[in-house]
């Protein structure tokens, strides 16, 4: 165990798991794995639930390609499993992960680093939903929850949200940026291009997943300016978050105002990876195949991310 690079040869792909973003995660999964297979890997696919440990033991992969996504397995957790194992493992390591999906904490090194990011206070639901802590409009959205999972928007003239008694106990309330949606993705230390994600409304999970919800413009026909800074930036937060592998951040762009209209949302460090996911497809458009793209992936894992 822990052979890495052309030597790596059993991978253990790790998908499903039990955040809310299972379902895209077991597509995920599903994907990679056979990508791994027709790039020349043994893969073998695993519903990541609580005997983890017991299954890596007995498989003895050389490496672990991580297709989870959410809680469990974007925050650390699985990450630090792995390093307790020893098993090397794709994209960012336990630090770079939990920040990553914090999203206040996110922000918190956005701003350090100089990243534009709109104005936005963590606050308890309750005061979420006991009256507007921002002007309207504005968004509130878990602190560590992906795929657009529990976010409202609130218009002008609304009232305070009603989250509802499944809500977390942290809330992001955020300025509300209008414009278009935009995303980067950085394979290593190289930001690939820029996709404008055009929808008939609001991004959101059922614009992610759903058939036909969402068109994706690759590169994104915008002002060089700002498609150059969104690569800029994307870099600059991979890089200041420690992340390592493959991230994708995302960004709202007010084309009213230009360049100043261009804010950073969050960055994934487990982006979707199914063939038509945005990381994919924008390595297919710099000339990566899927298949290669899971390659490079295994070939860069280590412990100690």
């Amino acid at each position: 165990m822990g052979r890495t690079g052309a030597d790596s040869r059993r991978i253990a792909v790790l998908k499903g798991g039990r955040s809310a973003e299972r379902e895209v995660s077991l597509s995920s999964g599903t994907a990679c794995a056979a990508a791994l297979r027709e790039a020349g890997f043994e893969a073998h696919e695993i519903d990541a639930g609580p005997d983890l440990a017991e299954r890596l033991r007995a498989l003895a992969p050389d490496v672990a390609f991580n297709a989870l996504h959410g809680r469990w397995g974007e925050d650390g957790c699985v990450q630090g499993l792995l390093e307790w194992l020893a098993i090397p493992y794709t994209h960012s390591g336990v630090l770079a992960s939990a920040m990553a999906m914090d999203k206040a904490r996110t922000k918190d090194i956005y701003r350090a680093a100089g990243l534009p990011v709109a104005e936005s206070r963590v606050v308890s639901a309750a005061e979420a939903e006991a009256g507007h802590v921002l002007p309207p409009p504005y968004v509130v959205k878990p602190v560590n929850e992906g795929s657009s999972v529990g976010v409202h928007i609130v218009r002008e003239g609304a009232n305070a949200p009603a989250l509802g008694p499944d809500a977390p106990a942290r809330m992001m309330v955020e300025a509300y940026v209008p414009g278009r949606e935009l995303t980067v993705a950085v394979l290593g230390d190289r930001a690939l291009t820029v996709t404008d994600i055009v929808t008939g409304g609001w991004y959101n999970y059922d614009a992610k997943y759903a058939p036909g919800g969402s068109r994706h413009v690759v590169p994104a026909q915008i002002p060089a300016d700002v498609f150059d800074a969104a690569m800029s930036h994307a870099l600059a937060a991979h890089v200041a978050l420690g992340c390592r592998g493959l991230s994708r951040t995302d960004f709202r762009w007010d084309e009213t105002r230009g360049l100043d209209g261009l804010v950073l949302l969050e960055t994934n460090t487990q982006p979707g990876m199914t063939a038509t996911s945005l990381a994919p497809e924008q390595g297919r458009h710099v000339g990566i195949p899927f298949p290669e793209l899971c390659r490079w992936l295994v070939e860069d894992a280590s412990c100690g991310r």
